[in-house]
C-alpha cells in the first residue's frame, strides 16, 4: 500500500471514531435532556410547589399553636392568629417542665439523645463491616446467610418484642461481664440500644451491601496485588467511598429512633424514658392538653432538623448514588 493509501485509511478511521464519538456523546446528552426536562418543566415544578405548601401549611399552623396562649388555642383556630397575634411562650415553658415522677420533658430530650446516637452508630459499624464480608470476602455458607440477614427484613417487630423482653427480664452474663441486669432491678440504656441495633440491622446490611458491591473489582484487586489486607481494604477504600451511602442511613436510623414509641414503650421505663414517651404521657388520657403538644413537637423536631441539614450534602450523595452509570 502507497503512502497515500495509508494516509487515507487513516484519515477515513479517524473519521469514523470522532463521528463514533460524537455520536454517543450526543445520544448520551439527549438522554440527560430528556431526563433533565422531564424533571425541570412547567408541570413538575408546580406539582413540587403544590406539595410543598400542603406539606408546610399543617407545620406552620402547629408552630403558630405551639406560640399562642392556652385559651385562644381552645376558642378559635390558629388562622385567626393574623387578625390578632398574641405570642407567649408559656407552651414551651410549661412543656419543659412538665413531666412525671421521675423526670421532665427537659430531661427526656436528654434521654432521647443519650438513646438514639448509640443506637445509631452501632448499628451502622456492624452493618458496614458485614456488607463489606458479604462483598468482598468469600467464605463458606456467604449466600445462605446473606438470604437470611435479607429475609430478617420482613419480621414484624412486634414478633420479636415479647423474647426480648423475656431475654432481658434475665439478664445477659458474658463471663464475669453483665451487659445488663433484671429488669426488675432497674432499666437502662442498654436493652434499647441492643433492640434498636437488632431492627436495623437486617436493612442497613442489605443498602450497604448494594452500594459497596458496587465499588468496581479492579480497584480491590489492585489493593491486593499491592499487598494491602481486608482491613486495610475496608478502611482506606471502602469506608471512604461507601460514606454517602453510610450518611444517608445515619439519617433514616437517627429519625426512626428519635421518633420511636413503641420500643420505648416496651423497654425504655422510668428514669430512661425518651422524649416521645412523655409527650404521649403530657397530652392528657383525652387529649384535653393537647395544647403542649404543640410546643413539644418544636422541642423534639430541634436535633433532627440539626441532624439532617448538617448531613444533607451526603444525604443527597447517598440517594443519587448508583442511579446514573458512567
Amino acid at each position: 500500500m502507497s503512502r497515500t493509501e495509508t494516509e487515507l485509511v487513516t484519515t477515513a478511521g479517524s473519521g469514523r471514531a470522532r463521528r463514533g464519538a460524537a455520536f454517543g456523546r450526543s445520544g448520551n446528552d439527549t438522554a440527560q435532556g430528556r431526563v433533565k426536562n422531564r424533571l425541570t418543566n412547567r408541570w413538575a415544578t408546580l406539582a413540587a410547589l403544590l406539595i410543598a405548601v400542603f406539606w408546610t401549611v399543617p407545620t406552620l399552623g402547629l408552630f403558630i399553636s405551639s406560640i399562642r396562649p392556652a385559651a385562644d388555642i381552645t376558642r378559635s383556630g390558629w388562622w385567626t392568629w393574623f387578625a390578632n397575634p398574641a405570642v407567649t411562650l408559656d407552651n414551651y415553658r410549661d412543656v419543659l417542665a412538665a413531666g412525671n415522677s421521675q423526670l421532665t420533658m427537659a430531661d427526656s430530650f436528654l434521654n432521647s439523645i443519650a438513646i438514639t446516637i448509640p443506637a445509631t452508630l452501632i448499628p451502622l459499624c456492624i452493618a458496614t463491616l458485614a456488607a463489606y464480608a458479604f462483598a468482598w470476602i468469600d467464605f463458606k455458607g456467604r449466600n445462605a446467610l446473606f438470604i437470611g440477614v435479607f429475609a430478617l427484613q420482613i419480621v414484624p417487630i412486634q414478633m420479636a418484642l415479647v423474647p426480648l423482653l423475656s431475654l432481658f427480664s434475665r439478664g445477659i452474663k458474658i463471663g464475669n461481664v453483665e451487659l445488663f441486669g433484671n429488669l426488675d432491678a432497674g432499666v437502662g440504656y442498654t436493652q434499647v440500644w441492643i433492640a434498636h441495633s437488632i431492627f436495623a440491622l437486617p436493612l442497613a446490611i442489605y443498602l450497604l451491601y448494594n452500594f459497596i458491591t458496587e465499588i468496581p473489582g479492579e480497584v480491590i484487586e489492585a489493593a491486593r496485588v499491592d499487598g494491602a489486607g481486608h482491613g486495610q481494604i475496608f478502611f482506606r477504600i471502602v469506608l471512604p467511598l461507601t460514606m454517602p451511602a453510610i450518611a444517608s442511613f445515619a439519617i433514616f436510623q437517627f429519625l426512626w429512633v428519635w421518633n420511636d414509641l413503641l420500643v420505648a414503650l416496651v423497654f425504655a421505663d422510668g428514669k430512661v424514658a425518651p422524649i416521645t414517651k412523655l409527650l404521649a404521657e403530657i397530652s392528657g388520657s383525652r387529649g384535653q392538653d393537647w395544647n403542649l403538644l404543640t410546643a413539644g413537637a418544636f422541642v423534639a423536631i430541634i436535633v433532627p432538623l440539626i441532624v439532617f441539614f448538617a448531613l444533607q450534602r451526603y444525604f443527597v450523595r447517598g440517594l443519587l448514588a448508583g442511579s446514573t452509570k458512567g
